[in-house]
């Protein structure tokens, strides 16, 4: 409770969104909160949202709507303020994303989740699918607070106010596969899935199925952002993961790098599976480890597909994981070894997780191998966390699994 030491690796594990020390806020946030300021802006809002929406969770089932525009950009330049695969190739730099999410300002309108047709005959919902940046006008009604939000999962938010006002006044163009979605009596999981396999953009995706556009006609809510990031991410890596049990798998052990945001990835592909670990190893000075550390966090998945801990990093690098291997047509067992450094000062969601895995698998492995000491050679050399014991437990995990075997292989 307030007044007591919360330990690092409550925070490491809980990311400021799971409220694992009970506080009603996390401590860590408000501090990012109170020391970062965004720019200040009129009540009268006109731009072009990149598209951007976050449909919030407080107050279930009448919730916050936040409809994101940065005042005075137009045109496709708008976009590059809710843009992660932008971001990632062209290798943006954490605090250029931090202003640029600042300078968004939010209408906020209240809704029922179980009415998601409100915002689909304001076409704000659709605005939220557009392929192109969307002309809209707030009238706030208030000036709004100049603050950046961090929540640990989404990307930051710049300042909100109430919106007495809110208007698409430019006609929004969803994607045709997801437009044609709209209108079926589907499951959701079938739906996130076909568009998918359509070539939408999973983020497009993840804010139609946040704004209600997606799922069985008479039962279709709105879903808070946060809770449909990670539900997205599982339904896909779900999916793939049964579509990679017919392929083959890779001759050797295979070895992957990659790096952005000062997140290191050590990526490892054995024989078997399909199946993904992720062991994060948070460095002092990063969010969630303030003093002390490096804190070792692991997820892995269970046999039934289900990780052992809900953790909305986990699903993102292993839909990132399922998504590369069916690319390349091979299934394998996967540790995902994420070093979080003191480079990265301030969370800005899950994205980069998702990006940087994908990018790094579907490059060269810098390793090929069936010599478990070349593995654990290499990520010794490429480990910066110097802890003794957790490097044993990498090594410990890594061992077991170059060793698992298929229950068929001894029969």
């Amino acid at each position: 409770m307030p007044g007591r030491r919360i330990p690092p690796e409550l925070c490491a594990r809980c990311k400021g969104y799971k409220r694992l020390c009970g506080l009603p806020q996390c401590p860590i946030l408000a501090r990012f909160r109170a020391q970062v300021m965004a720019v200040s802006h009129g009540k009268d809002v006109e731009g072009d949202t990149p598209p951007s929406l976050i449909v919030g969770e407080a107050g279930y089932p009448n919730v916050n709507v936040m409809y994101q525009v940065p005042p005075g950009s137009y045109g496709l330049s708008s976009r590059q303020h809710d843009d992660p695969k932008g971001w990632f190739e062209r290798r943006v730099k954490l605090d250029t994303i931090i202003e640029l999410r600042s300078k968004l300002v939010a209408g906020t309108i209240r809704a029922r989740v179980d009415k998601p047709w409100t915002l689909y005959e304001r076409e704000i919902s659709v605005a939220a699918v557009s392929e192109k940046p969307v002309t809209s006008e707030l009238r706030l009604a208030r000036q709004p607070i100049p603050r950046l939000v961090f929540d640990g999962l989404t990307a930051p938010r710049g300042p909100s106010a109430p919106a007495s006002m809110l208007r698409v006044t430019s006609n929004p163009k969803p994607p045709k596969p997801l437009e044609k979605l709209f209108f079926d009596d589907a499951p959701a999981a079938e739906a996130v899935v076909e568009a998918f396999s359509r070539n939408v953009d999973i983020y497009t995706i993840i804010r139609g199925f946040s704004a209600g556009l997606l799922g069985r006609l008479r039962s279709r809510r709105l879903v808070p952002t946060r809770w449909a990031i990670t539900a997205v991410d599982s339904i896909l890596g779900n999916w793939l993961r049964t579509m990679l049990e017919k392929l083959r798998e890779p001759p050797e052990i295979q070895v992957y790098k990659g790096y952005y945001l000062g997140n290191r990835f050590v990526i490892i592909v054995a024989p078997g599976g399909p199946k993904v670990s992720m062991i994060e190893v948070w460095h002092p000075s990063t969010p969630w480890v303030a003093r002390g550390g490096p804190i070792a966090i692991e997820v892995s998945e269970r046999p039934s597909g289900n990780p052992s801990a809900m953790d909305g990093g986990f699903m993102a690098a292993r839909f990132a994981v399922y998504r590369a291997l069916y690319e390349k047509g091979v299934r394998g067992r996967v540790i995902v070894i994420r070093e979080i450094l003191p480079e990265y000062y301030a969370p800005v969601g899950n994205w980069h997780i998702r990006e940087t895995v994908y990018a790094a698998l579907k490059s060269r492995p810098l390793l090929r191998t069936s010599d478990i000491r070349d593995v654990l050679d290499f990520v010794a050399r490429n480990l910066e966390a110097k802890s003794n014991e957790i490097r044993r437990r990498i090594s410990a995990k890594v061992r077991e699994l170059v060793a698992q075997r298929r229950l068929d292989e001894w029969l």
